[in-house]
């Protein structure tokens, strides 16, 4: 992981224009979104395939592709994947809770990657395709815990390691602070192009989610 005295830069406002509405499902991409939406920032691999799985789910309201957990203030994708920004590439959920419970947002999110992988996806490889859950509630930490000490079993059982997955709050000292959206061209980037390469990465393990 890139040191603060290493890392790039940055700048103090997007380089780019951040478009206004999600291309699939019609709503706001940076807010504002109904009462009682709730957020939570999910990194697992490419953000260009974790992105489209999470905007499939019934009870998500928006979903942005973005940087975050680093260093750098407002940095391009370019940026990012030197590994200079210490950020990794994230995916915004916006959902409401009374129609997808958080836990099994969760259970999606752990099953959809191999979370026990350090600082790679497959070929993917650096600190930008690490596995997150940057959390922005009380209820969502425990939920990413309580998900998490469920699933590893499993995934011991059938022969992977341990998870490697980074949790940690937005807020607060040590959190992993402001998501940057990602440029134009990389939100719902399968939708724009249907036929783009950007797997993910299951193990293929079902998550015991009660």
């Amino acid at each position: 992981m890139v040191t603060p005295e290493r890392a790039l830069p940055g700048r103090d406002d997007y380089p780019y224009s951040v478009p206004a509405t999600h291309a699939v499902l019609g709503t706001p991409l940076r807010g504002p979104w109904p009462e009682g939406t709730q957020v939570i920032y999910l990194a697992l691999g490419c953000f260009w395939g974790a992105e489209k799985e999470m905007w499939n789910l019934p009870g998500v309201v928006t979903t942005a592709a973005g940087y975050q957990g680093g260093i750098t203030p407002f940095p391009t994708y370019e940026e990012t994947c030197t590994g200079l920004t210490g950020h990794t590439e994230t995916v915004l959920v916006a959902y409401d809770p009374a129609v997808l419970p958080t836990t099994e947002l969760l259970r999606t999110f752990w099953t959809l990657h191999d979370p026990t992988q350090g600082y790679r996806q497959g070929n993917d490889v650096g600190t930008q395709y690490r596995s997150a859950v940057f959390t922005t509630t009380p209820e969502q930490a425990e939920a990413a815990a309580t998900t998490r000490a469920l699933y590893e079993p499993e995934l011991r059982r059938n022969g992977y390691g341990e998870i490697t997955t980074e949790v940690r709050p937005v807020d607060g000292e040590g959190g992993a602070g402001t998501f940057y959206y990602a440029e134009d061209y990389h939100q719902q980037y399968l939708h724009k192009v249907p036929n783009g390469y950007c797997p993910v990465h299951s193990t293929g393990v079902a998550c015991p989610v009660p």
